[in-house]
């Protein structure tokens, strides 16, 4: 059986969304930050002590992306992961997109707007964060200008991933993004997905 060890509110939701997109049978081990993490027995799993960790029949993985990469490839040939060896390297390539320019620019401004104590956050940063934010934003709209989805008219890999990165921002009311419309309703139409409900459910 595979095992995903982390929480929905982690990074491990987005590997929790893409089990429940490929519809397989899972066990969720809750391992939070606070904590559990630091234990001998999680720290024998995945030494770094993060979340979340993947076991999928005694092969481990850690790093999320990592993971959500492994198990598109290994278990959504020719849907989630493209057929098209192009489109698997777009995957890849907007995976990566995703992280580098995309996630420290919103993490400034979420740490600053949302998770840090009032005391310690800085509007100065938040608002560079948000500046940094914009290339970027404008990258995505300009991509979705013809087509529903990152590749084209499928939701594939590179949505879920980008989308679990990018909606933190819209979602907790810290990040605007009316001036980038096809962007918007892209972050709509991927976030109704029943697979990604059945990790949040309301």
């Amino acid at each position: 059986m595979i095992k995903l060890y982390g929480i929905p509110a982690s990074r491990a939701g987005r590997c929790l969304w893409m089990l429940q997109e490929l519809g397989l049978e899972y066990e969720n081990v809750p391992v939070s930050f606070l904590g559990d993490s630091r234990k001998p027995e999680y720290l024998a799993i995945n030494p770094n002590g993060h979340i979340p960790c993947l076991d999928d029949n005694g092969l481990i993985l850690f790093e999320s992306m990592a993971i959500n990469l492994h198990l598109a490839r290994t278990y959504g040939a020719g849907g989630i992961w493209p057929a098209d060896e192009a489109d698997q390297s777009r995957v890849i390539q907007w995976s990566i997109w995703g992280m580098t320019e995309v996630e420290p620019p919103l993490m400034t401004v979420l740490m600053n707007r949302a998770f840090l104590p009032e005391p310690q956050r800085d509007e100065t940063k938040a608002e560079a964060g948000e500046a940094g934010l914009k290339a970027p934003l404008q990258v995505l709209e300009d991509v979705l200008k013809d087509r529903d989805y990152i590749l084209g008219s499928e939701f594939t890999a590179a949505d879920l991933n980008v989308h679990s990165i990018l909606s933190w921002g819209p979602a907790l009311g810290r990040m605007d993004v009316s001036d980038t419309a096809r962007l918007a309703r892209w972050l709509t139409r991927c976030g109704e997905r029943p697979s990604l409900a059945r990790v949040y459910p309301s």
